[in-house]
């Protein structure tokens, strides 16, 4: 993974897992042990589902970059639907505590979100490729070329 890659992956994981360290000890107060098992369980799954999507995402935009907007649409779309059926699949369980799961999957999940949105304003990604400039005229097009 090239390094600008591994650094928008590390500017969201940190604050979703810090979060998740927050839910954990949160929940543990309001719910014991079976609340930080939740709370954790519940960043950890944000972090795999939203780290696995970005690293997807990363490679469509390598290989594919015109379907770039359209496969980002569509897999974050995939990713919130993936981990409501997840929540839909443990909503019974007494493994852990549901709700401490529950809140902190949608705080970690926020989290995640802003933190990427708030690297992606922040880096400095060009627009225009500077190999291209022909010194500021403009290119010729259409018949007169």
């Amino acid at each position: 993974m090239p390094s600008n890659d591994a650094r928008s992956l590390l500017h969201a994981a940190v604050p979703t897992l810090a979060t998740g360290a927050v839910g954990a000890v949160v929940s543990g107060v309001a719910a014991g042990g079976k609340g930080v098992v939740g709370a954790v369980l519940g960043a950890v799954l944000v972090v795999l589902f939203m780290g696995l999507g970005m690293v997807v995402l990363q490679r469509t935009a390598k290989s594919l970059p015109h379907l770039f907007q359209a496969m980002g649409l569509m897999l974050y779309t995939a990713q919130l639907l993936l981990l409501f059926v997840v929540m839909s699949l443990l909503k019974n369980t007494t493994l852990f505590d549901f709700k401490a799961f529950g809140f902190t999957l949608l705080a970690a999940t926020i989290v995640w979100v802003t933190a990427q949105a708030r690297h992606y304003m922040k880096a400095k990604i060009l627009y225009v490729d500077p190999a291209s400039d022909n010194g500021g005229h403009a290119a010729k097009t259409g018949s007169a070329a």
